[in-house]
């Protein structure tokens, strides 16, 4: 598979398709066009984008989002701009999406163009540090509520369903469950005792229906959003894997055990559990039953590991050479086993 091109390749092309966005300007250029890593489901690139329009210069800073040759997870670049442009505006804070291209052709790569959200941080590394450690509450607040926020809005009411398919209450768990079990098949590299073990136990066991079918980030973690100095949330990232399903699904995703960075038993390093949770009932209206959250959370690591294996697939293949693919399976995946392990009451 071709590589996709970087640098000034990418920047001429870049230049060159902003133009056609902008016909009514003069002078478009791209500049300090610089790679974001740490992702490994889209490229990420930050730049400024300058022109000149009725006489006066402007300049504003931008974030191209765009398919690598090869990802951890193979997903629609339409749907995820689409979550972008439904929650604009709303109580759940996003970055502004401008433009998407569907077609790979013009810049090696669909992608689409967001404003970059500046005088942020999202590394947990970082927010568990100063100036950031000071505001840790807030921040597990404040995530948890937005999540609720996420849960609350009708899926139908942001024109989401459509774009994404819709999927009966009772349907939700079978449809996410047999959608990463393939994933698992496809791409594990050697056995997976822990998952395969966890497998059996998730389809004999299915949980109740979803209380409400709602809008699913899928990807709701520490990591994924950003904080600006004072502890606000200022924008939720990475829609990659949205979708409408079951509201739960995002709920035990934030609480798995790989995200417990802090190694304190905080939820996503931030609050305790029963604290996250409360929030997170409170804001979006409905209850974490502890059957169906207990699902949720054991399906959480088989999705995390399915992924985790997908991402050392690429690697080993060598169609995506990017380190984070090679590091996201040798440092997740023997957490991943064990959180499995302890849901099954077969770690002590």
């Amino acid at each position: 598979m071709e590589r996709s091109e970087g640098g000034p390749g990418l920047a001429d092309r870049l230049t060159a398709w902003l133009r056609t966005r902008l016909p009514e300007a003069r002078d478009v250029s791209v500049v300090d066009l610089e790679r974001i890593h740490g992702g490994a489901s889209r490229e990420t690139w930050r730049f400024g984008l300058r022109f000149r329009r009725e006489g006066a210069t402007h300049e504003r800073r931008l974030v191209l989002r765009r398919d690598p040759p090869a990802s951890l997870i193979e997903t629609d670049r339409a749907l995820e701009f689409g979550a972008y442009r439904a929650f604009h505006g709303t109580g759940v804070p996003v970055p502004e999406p401008l433009w998407l291209e569907p077609d790979p052709g013009p810049l090696r790569g669909a992608a689409f163009v967001l404003e970059e959200i500046q005088g942020c941080e999202a590394s947990p590394a970082r927010l568990f540090a100063p100036p950031y450690l000071e505001h840790r509450t807030k921040i597990g607040r404040r995530k948890w509520e937005i999540l609720g926020e996420i849960h609350r809005a009708d899926p139908k009411a942001l024109g989401l369903v459509g774009p994404m398919e819709e999927v009966a209450p009772e349907a939700a768990w079978r449809r996410e469950l047999r959608h990463w079990e393939t994933i698992l098949d496809e791409d594990a590299l050697e056995p997976q005792p822990v998952m395969r073990a966890a497998l059996r136990w998730l389809w004999c066991h299915p949980p109740p229906p979803a209380q409400r079918v709602g809008v699913v980030h899928a990807d709701y973690r520490t990591g994924n959003f950003l904080v600006d100095g004072s502890g606000e949330i200022r924008g939720v990232l990475d829609w990659e894997m949205a979708h409408v399903g079951d509201p739960l699904e995002d709920l035990a995703w934030g609480l798995n055990r790989v995200w417990c960075w802090t190694r304190d038993g905080l939820a996503g390093g931030l609050l305790p559990r029963p604290e996250a949770i409360a929030i997170w009932e409170g804001a979006s209206g409905l209850r974490a039953d502890a059957v169906a959250l207990h699902w949720w959370e054991l399906f959480s690591c088989v999705k995390g590991q399915a992924i985790w294996v997908s991402a050392a697939r690429e690697y080993q293949e060598g169609s995506n050479r990017d380190p984070v693919m090679a590091f996201s399976c040798w440092m997740l995946g023997n957490s991943q086993d064990r959180a499995a392990l302890e849901l099954l009451g077969k770690l002590s």
